[in-house]
């Protein structure tokens, strides 16, 4: 706490104490860090703004040179129809398809149970490869698909 000495004020008694708390400084400072966090919160803060797609189901252009590749719930690798030993081979095929003109499509199906880490795999043996478009094949909401429409 701040002790002060009064002014002589003329009673003799010079040796009065005032005891108040000067609190100019501390609204000075809490002014100061009210400005500062006004202009600093809409910078944290800020967001890019995105236009977030919504479910569309369009449907697939199936076309002779798209490579479908299939996982199982159990992680095992399927060229079209064909079950591939592992994702070794899986790489080795879309390296050959790779060099094709124009370069297929790959479309991934996986099971909805599948551990994200065998999907992880078929998209880094794409990337590997050189293939530039892969697409993920999924099924609809029904429920969100009637609620769009509305």
């Amino acid at each position: 706490m701040a002790t002060m000495f009064r002014p002589d004020d003329g009673s003799g008694d010079d040796e009065a104490l005032v005891s108040s708390i000067n609190t100019t400084p501390l609204v000075d400072v809490m002014l100061v860090l009210l400005i500062i966090f006004l202009i600093t919160i809409p910078v944290v803060t800020h967001s890019v703004a995105v236009a977030l797609p919504h479910e569309v189901n369009q449907p697939t252009r199936t076309r002779p040179q798209n490579i479908v590749i299939s996982v199982d719930k159990d992680g095992n690798f399927y060229w079209n129809a064909g079950k591939l030993a592992d994702a070794g081979m899986l790489l080795e095929k879309l390296k050959q398809r790779a060099v094709d003109q124009p370069q297929p499509e790959v479309h991934i199906r996986a099971d909805k149970d599948v551990r994200y880490a065998f999907v992880g795999r078929v998209v880094v043996a794409c990337q590997r490869a050189g293939i530039g478009k892969v697409a993920f094949i999924t099924e609809p909401d029904h429920g969100i698909a009637a609620r769009g429409a509305e």
